[in-house]
C-alpha cells in the first residue's frame, strides 16, 4: 500500500523541489504548476497533485493519529473531520438513486 504524505515545497529547480523539514528531492514531474510555498501530496518521492495547505493539515492529522494508534497511544481527534460529516454518494450513484434506480 502506498500512503500520501503532505509536503511543503521550499524551492524549485526544472522538475526537483526541495521540502520543508526533509532533505529529500521531490519530483514534480505531474504537477508542473507547483511553485514553493506550496503544499504538494507526494507518493514514493513524486508529487502527485497540488492540495490546499487546509487539506495538508487533515492529511497529516490523520497519519499523526495513525502512528499514535501503531504505538499504543490513542487516535485523538485525528479524524475529527470525518467524525462531523455524514456520508455521501458519488455523484453518479446519488443522481441514479435520485432518479429511483436501486440497481445498476
Amino acid at each position: 500500500m502506498c500512503v500520501g504524505v503532505p509536503m511543503q515545497i521550499t524551492s524549485v529547480t526544472g522538475i526537483a523541489a526541495t521540502v520543508r523539514d526533509s532533505a529529500e528531492l521531490i519530483d514534480l514531474s505531474l504537477t508542473p504548476e507547483a511553485q514553493a510555498g506550496d503544499w504538494v501530496l507526494t507518493f514514493l518521492g513524486a508529487a502527485r497533485e497540488v492540495i490546499s495547505e487546509d487539506e495538508a493539515e487533515k492529511i497529516c492529522a490523520a497519519l499523526d493519529g495513525l502512528r499514535a494508534v501503531m504505538t499504543g497511544g490513542d487516535v485523538g481527534d485525528a479524524f475529527a473531520d470525518l467524525d462531523a460529516a455524514t456520508p455521501q454518494l458519488p455523484p453518479h450513484l446519488q443522481a441514479a438513486l435520485d432518479a429511483g434506480q436501486s440497481t445498476g
